[in-house]
């Protein structure tokens, strides 16, 4: 079986972080050739997602040392997903397999052992899992785990506590490059590919140097686009939600008819007005979630690309 692993790392201002990456990394991959695990030309791709800082004069000062570095440079800042397919693409043709792992060395880098395992196993997709959310502050293992279980009741396909610490095989790759959507959210279309998975659990360390890149804007944004780049439940809710207040409505006519026919008040302004708010704010949610599914449809229309490489080191 052939075993040529390239390690796909997207960086974005990290050269707080990326001179203990690049080290750690490289302790990895060389022992893992030397157990004769992967092939000695295997390769670390470091993706410049637009950074602001040094992190692409770092980048290059790698290459220029060590040939086992090699560094993809975006024309712009993309986005991490984005940055991430860039190098799953420059990689595509030349690795057996892949491994994607952040930057901030928070994912356990002594798991990359067990996923090339599971691949010389006969797996094409295996997934780094979180074995718990001990390190994470309340809200933070509030709203992922919450997250994950919304995805999933609404139909989308995703790996429990999974982010994007994966290995896919060629085929798994070649498989998730026929997906050409521009609403990219990979952690729910790699299950959509198939073949036979397994699954690597590790504990998340903490962030090395540097700050976060996904404070809680980012990672709000994050999920409205991956539970709507998913699913079409949501739009689904409306019309139900809708039925609901129609029938709600007639219920409350009828009532309203009886009570005047009895003489009564049937309702003072207050219920009134706040049933008029009420209806109000379900209309413009609904008109906010669907303004969603219709801005997305508008962008792929545009067939924009994803990503533009403005260079690529590497050396075979």
């Amino acid at each position: 079986m052939n075993n040529r692993l390239f390690v796909v790392i997207p960086c974005y201002n990290e050269e707080a972080v990326l001179p203990e990456t690049s080290k750690r990394i490289r302790e990895k991959m060389e022992a893992l050739i030397k157990s004769g695990k992967i092939a000695a030309d295997s390769r670390v791709v470091l993706v410049d997602d637009g950074s602001k800082d040094h992190t692409w004069e770092l980048i290059h000062g790698l290459h220029k040392q060590n040939s086992l570095f090699s560094g993809v440079k975006l024309s712009r800042n993309r986005g991490h997903q984005n940055a991430l397919l860039a190098g799953l693409a420059a990689s595509k043709d030349l690795a057996d397999m892949t491994i994607s792992m952040d930057a901030d060395l928070q994912d356990d880098i002594n798991a990359v052992d067990a996923m090339v395992d599971k691949y010389l196993e006969g797996c094409d997709v295996v997934y780094g899992v979180r074995s718990s959310r001990k390190k994470d502050t309340f809200f933070k293992r509030f709203t992922a785990e919450g997250f994950y279980k919304l995805t999933r009741s609404l139909g989308g396909e995703v790996v429990f506590n999974h982010a994007d610490y994966r290995l896919l095989s060629r085929r798994a790759l070649e498989g998730l490059m026929q997906y050409g959507e521009s609403n990219l959210f990979l952690r729910g279309i790699v299950p959509m590919v198939g073949f036979k998975s397994d699954i690597v659990t590790y504990e998340r360390g903490e962030r090395f140097a540097g700050e976060s890149k996904y404070p809680l804007k980012k990672m709000l944004a994050f999920a409205v686009e991956g539970i709507t780049s998913l699913s079409a439940k949501p739009m689904r809710m409306i019309l139900s939600c809708g039925i609901v207040m129609i029938i709600l409505a007639v219920v409350l006519l009828i009532i309203t008819i009886v009570q005047w026919i009895m003489g009564q008040t049937p309702f003072n302004w207050k219920i009134v007005t706040i049933s008029v708010w009420g209806v109000g704010g379900m209309i413009l949610t609904s008109l906010g979630i669907v303004g969603e599914y219709v801005g997305k449809i508008y962008l792929e229309t545009k067939k924009r690309p994803r990503f533009i490489i403005e260079s690529f080191v590497h050396e075979d």
